[in-house]
């Protein structure tokens, strides 16, 4: 059936996308080295093979893409189809992009999230692959028509060009034909220099819809019947309802339900009362007038103060019971260049713009999931052992998010608004507030390092170490408990080439007990690991007398590695800068990229310091457009920057500190230094951008400060003013 290309709906898609043959579908599977295979011209049955992402072309040539993973402003809406457009050869203005809704089963191994900035990395290579053969498929169908050879023929701007007559026929004219064939193997590719689409700074396809306001975030969203609810929750993490009094709340207009709620974060139980209500601001307005006495009785409540105090206990041990602890200790001893320092970093909230908030409409037999959601499948699997409904009746689909950062990845707030909907047997929106976000979490850790290292008469490092105290991220997952898993990530963040230099090296994590509950924050470990790693290496240098640079290289036989080094030296006039003149530089390797920064500083006419610039340099491998790394790469260093020298998390009896902006400050535009950025161009594999912009910051900041002052900064966050 043709359709207008502006007036096709995610019901037609779906429509379409059934056994008519109206359209040409293709997917591909994933497998764990993310190598793809095209597997299917129709959708196979559900139930024997995953469809990860396809893309539809009808009758009319319209293209329609499902973008597999969730837009939290990383920009992989556009980054997608921009692929697809390139071997699909189709003007990306004419390609139409929803979210896969409601049939995730489909999608299963790229909906998860197995690691961050995952987006392009894991499915680039299969969505070339993809579209190249929908193309091929295409052409061949036409080229029967003509009785010419394929080669005769070639694709551009949504149409097969016969090269000789120049006759056409537009895609849609060719879709239900070509839908027939069976799916040619082993498409060639073109090669980077031939891409016309790919590698241009075009501008995005969300952009014109968040600026308009059709953009539809998780609020936007409205079910039929729909009522909206608010959660006064335990203000300690593992506080108990005792009592509560709801008689002025119900009084309110509006207000229909109040009762009590219990939900599991990340393994920790957590209690509250929910007020249901016709409409949001009753709802508000409700909460406000609850009256509830809280048992928290029987746990510790911990201070800020307290948390520190154990993980420095903990970091100071220097016999961890490792093997690697003890080879390393006597190496120490006998090394006639000895170095240590201890590296605190705080608590930190994700703080998105856009606080949690989901809908969810449950029935006897189903459960129906909507909202700004990061790990669809994860949702999906805990909502269906909760409410013992079968996976294939939980349907969790994706809207914009307006911020992500690991933070909505957890199944936490799509639960209680299931057992929410559950209890009334209606679909409710649940609303978080400002307030709600900040002083319930979950958070980032925080961490101490405690680093030793020796060094030889050259200035190598003949043993490293870092004893790593913090809250464990994955504690409530069994092979948190397995010191040989916990201690494998713990280098991350760190120029692999450089840890393989160093003869011994420890790196053992430490986990602290404590009711807090803590989350992926972006770049996970590493936005933690790279401001003590990094900064150490720059004391190291010192203490070794070499310029910090050279210091690295002399532990580098990497090209690749070597390259990145030498770009931002180039590209920073590293080389030009005056001794304690205020240059710092750090490096992180992460989700397969590289980055290096440097940072300049200076003293204002007032004494005060100030950041004068930042020059990053990215190593992403393969990539799809540079406006949008350059947005992620800026996006990064400003999020860092807040982390480094404006914001923590801070507790007191249990209870969170800062509960809004007021005292969790975050960088201003005037607090944001001039950022200039420089993509290397290579054929290496595709690698994330999300993420690994934003460790090196802070070490380089504080790098370059002790490189200005002589003042070495340990612990953040701290204020630039007072130095």
């Amino acid at each position: 059936m043709a359709m207008k290309p502006s007036s096709i709906s995610r019901r037609d898609f779906f429509r379409l996308s059934g056994i008519s043959g109206a359209a040409l579908m293709l997917g591909f599977n994933v497998s764990s080295d993310a190598a793809g295979k095209i597997i299917s011209d129709q959708f196979p049955d559900v139930n024997n093979v995953s469809l990860n992402s396809w893309i539809s072309i009808d009758t009319t040539g319209r293209v329609t893409l499902v973008c597999h993973r969730g837009e939290m402003g990383q920009g992989s809406f556009h980054s997608v189809p921009q692929i697809i457009a390139e071997e699909l050869e189709v003007n990306l203005d004419h390609v139409n992009v929803v979210f896969p809704q409601g049939v995730q089963r489909r999608y299963a191994s790229l909906l998860r999230i197995r690691d961050g900035s995952v987006t392009i990395r894991a499915s680039y290579q299969q969505l070339l692959e993809l579209s190249a053969t929908a193309r091929e498929m295409l052409i061949t169908t036409a080229a029967r028509r003509w009785n010419v050879l394929n080669t005769e023929c070639y694709a551009e701007e949504g149409k097969v060009i016969h090269r000789t007559t120049k006759r056409t026929y537009h895609y849609g004219e060719l879709v239900e034909e070509a839908s027939t064939l069976t799916p040619p193997v082993g498409v060639p590719l073109k090669n980077i220099k031939d891409y016309k689409v790919l590698r241009k700074p075009l501008p995005r396809k969300d952009t014109p819809a968040k600026l308009n306001g059709t953009a539809t975030f998780g609020l936007d969203k409205k079910l039929p019947g729909m009522l909206y609810a608010v959660v006064e929750r335990s203000p300690c993490y593992a506080g108990k309802v005792k009592v509560f009094d709801d008689r002025e709340t119900k009084a309110v207009p509006g207000v229909l339900h109040v009762f009590k709620v219990a939900r599991i974060v990340l393994g920790h139980p957590q209690e509250g009362v929910a007020v249901v209500a016709t409409h949001s601001w009753a709802a508000l307005q409700g909460r406000k007038l609850l009256k509830i006495a809280w048992d928290d009785a029987g746990f510790e409540k911990y201070s800020t103060a307290q948390l520190f105090a154990q993980m420095h206990a903990e970091a100071q041990v220097a016999d961890t019971g490792l093997p690697a602890a003890a080879e390393f200790n006597e190496v120490y001893k006998q090394s006639a260049i000895q170095v240590e320092a201890t590296y605190e970093t705080p608590y930190q909230s994700h703080c998105c713009m856009e606080p949690p908030n989901c809908i969810a409409d449950v029935k006897e037999d189903s459960c129906t999931i909507w909202g700004p959601l990061q790990d669809v499948i994860w949702i999906q699997e805990e909502i269906s052992q909760l409410l013992h409904l079968p996976v294939t009746k939980v349907d969790v689909n994706m809207t914009f998010t307006g911020g992500g950062f690991g933070r909505k990845a957890s199944p936490d707030y799509p639960i209680e608004a299931a057992l929410i909907s559950q209890h009334i047997k209606t679909p409710v929106q649940v609303i978080w507030t400002r307030e709600d976000d900040l002083n319930t979490g979950p958070y980032r850790p925080g961490a101490v390092y405690a680093c030793r290292a020796a060094l030889d008469s050259t200035g190598k490092i003949t043993a490293l170490e870092s004893r790593r105290a913090a809250q464990d991220l994955g504690w409530w997952q069994p092979a948190s408990n397995n010191p040989a898993i916990r201690n494998e990530y713990t280098p991350e963040g760190l120029f692999q080439p450089i840890v393989e230099s160093i003869p011994v090296k420890s790196f053992p994590a430490l986990p602290i007990q404590a009711p807090i509950p803590m989350m992926w924050w972006r770049s996970i470990w590493l936005s933690t690991n790279v401001f003590a790693y990094e900064s150490f290496l720059d004391e190291l240098a010192i203490k070794a007398g070499k310029d910090p640079l050279n210091f690295r290289r002399q532990h580098i036989a990497t090209p690749r590695y070597t390259a990145m080094i030498d770009t931002l030296e180039q590209f920073s006039n590293w080389r030009d800068r005056k001794k304690n003149d205020g240059w710092g530089v750090a490096f992180a390797e992460g989700y397969w990229s590289m980055v290096g920064e440097v940072v300049k500083v200076s003293r204002k006419a007032d004494g005060r310091l100030k950041i004068d610039k930042v020059f990053a340099v990215i190593d992403c491998g393969w990539y799809v457009n540079p406006e949008i790394i350059r947005a992620q790469v800026e996006g990064s260093i400003i999020m860092a920057l807040g982390a480094a020298i404006k914001h923590a998390i801070h507790f007191e009896d249990g209870k969170v500190v800062e509960h809004n902006l007021d005292k969790y400050s975050l960088p201003r535009i005037t607090d944001t230094p001039e950022i200039e950025v420089y993509i290397i161009n290579n054929e290496e594999r595709a690698g994330g951008v999300g993420e690994p912009a934003l460790p090196p910051f802070a070490p380089a900041l504080t790098n370059a400060i002790a490189d200005l002052t002589g003042k070495r900064i340990r612990n953040l966050p701290f204020n630039l003013h007072e130095i």
